[in-house]
């Protein structure tokens, strides 16, 4: 399942996102990744999510790419139950016109993969009218 988390910038869809994970991560027996743009707010998590901030991965800068490293980390790691992408706008020159075929990869590794993707959008609902929302929701 690919759940969205939509909303204007500045609207706390960071803040939802790290109490989702946090809660997700009490009674999880996987693994819970949480995928931010820089080391701001890390410290929110709790000690059993794995942070990554793509600051520190400058290299990938498409969707190709970026959905390349995913892969490689459901490839490395068989117990990923969660994967949390905050603020995917802001990574890897990644813009909304990219976000329907995103979505559609995401849904087909949440699939093949049996983990639950969780990504944070600055856009409203109808900006996304492109995305098949068929294996996806709507979290506000």
């Amino acid at each position: 399942m690919v759940n969205l988390l939509t909303g204007p910038k500045g609207s706390g869809k960071t803040q939802q996102m790290i109490e989702r994970a946090n809660e997700l991560v009490k009674g999880c027996d996987g693994h819970v990744f949480f995928i931010k743009k820089s080391h701001r707010d890390t410290y929110s998590l709790s000690f059993n999510i794995r942070a990554i901030c793509m600051d520190d991965y400058d290299v990938i800068t498409n969707i190709d790419e970026y959905l390349g490293f995913i892969y490689g980390m459901t490839s490395a790691d068989h117990d990923i139950q969660a994967i949390f992408i905050d603020g995917i706008l802001k990574h890897a020159n990644i813009a909304l016109e990219n976000i329907p075929t995103f979505i559609e990869k995401l849904k087909k590794i949440s699939k093949d993969n049996n983990i639950d993707f969780y990504i944070s959008i600055s856009a409203t609902n109808e900006q996304l009218g492109d995305v098949n929302m068929e294996g996806c929701q709507i979290l506000n």
